[in-house]
């Protein structure tokens, strides 16, 4: 099996990045009330970041069995979360048009 938490890790903490953006912006814009558009990318935010954790653990530990299942949480996570921030790019374009 190919080692996918290594890029996991990197596209977790990108979109993390990504999601504190959105996050930010709406608290400046004062759009955040709204929407659910803030509750959607602090979800993806809090998932990103255990999607992050649990693949950092699966490259750091000794154990194959331990590695395979932090790397499945890890996977789990990051598509829950990139299901999230697609949720929000939906309601920015839906409130854009």
């Amino acid at each position: 099996m190919d080692k996918k938490s290594p890029h996991i890790l990197n596209a977790s903490s990108n979109l993390l990045g990504f999601s504190l953006l959105i996050i930010t912006s709406l608290k400046i814009t004062k759009i955040s009330g709204n929407t659910h558009l803030d509750e959607f990318a602090g979800i993806a935010c809090i998932l990103f970041a255990c999607s992050c954790f649990f693949s950092f653990l699966a490259i750091r530990t000794g154990n194959e069995k331990r590695e395979i299942k932090f790397e499945s949480i890890a996977d789990y996570l990051f598509l829950t979360a990139l299901f999230c921030i697609v949720l929000a790019v939906i309601i920015v374009t839906m409130r854009i048009i």
